[in-house]
């Protein structure tokens, strides 16, 4: 039987006027990239639907031609909204600033996400793709992330790139105070940490890793 992932990824596009924000592209081609070569079938979507802005500040350099299926996925997602969870093995939050602002207290993502913890489905996300966890509660009321082992793009990482102040709130300090045990590394080391079924990585540096810790936990 073929294993099926879900991606979920932002369609903000500004932090504001003078920062224009996205999803941050090797945190979702990377892990495509692995999981299509495990054989997965990979849905992408968004809260709104439609093409996927990408954070400009992603995109410098040349972009690897194995990408290219990643990219096109991207033109155009189907919305959240849509989905039928049971129909997934797993979940998978890719990050970029534009997740802080429309991944929190999204009410099909919360749904979802409560869905995969519950049934003891696999869960990961990269970066700031944990902003999707924040407020999550399972059917008993438990913080999603209360008890769990996990990192995210960290408070220090966020203050070295000057955002602190546009930001609506700080990632780590926010999954700390809904009761995460957060395990942070030196900024912009390539770190993962695994709980179970949960899987997360801290920054854009460990996207590659991420994806195949997560991997290892849906199996082939």
């Amino acid at each position: 039987m073929t294993k099926s992932v879900l991606m979920v990824v932002t369609n903000t596009d500004k932090i504001d006027a003078d920062n224009p924000t996205g999803l941050w592209l090797s945190e979702f081609a990377e892990p495509y990239v692995e999981f299509k070569r495990n054989g997965y079938d990979v849905t992408v979507v968004s809260p709104k639907g439609g093409a996927i802005p990408l954070d400009p500040n992603s995109l410098e350099g040349e972009q690897p031609s194995e990408w290219k299926e990643a990219e096109a996925q991207l033109l155009q997602t189907e919305q959240l909204s849509s989905v039928v969870f049971d129909h997934f093995d797993g979940v998978f939050l890719p990050g970029g600033h534009g997740t802080m602002f429309d991944l929190p207290n999204e009410p099909q993502l919360q749904d979802g996400l409560a869905h995969f913890a519950e049934n003891n489905k696999a869960i990961g996300a990269v970066c700031h793709g944990p902003a999707g966890f924040i407020d999550v509660e399972l059917s008993d009321g438990t913080p999603l992330v209360k008890g769990r082992k996990l990192t995210s793009f960290t408070d220090e990482e966020e203050k070295e790139m000057g955002l602190v102040e546009k930001m609506p709130f700080l990632l780590q300090s926010r999954l700390e105070e809904q009761g995460a045990h957060f395990v942070a590394q030196a900024n912009w080391a390539d770190h993962v940490v695994r709980d179970g079924n949960f899987v997360t990585g801290q920054n854009p540096q460990s996207s590659q890793k991420t994806a195949e810790a997560f991997v290892n936990v849906i199996g082939k």
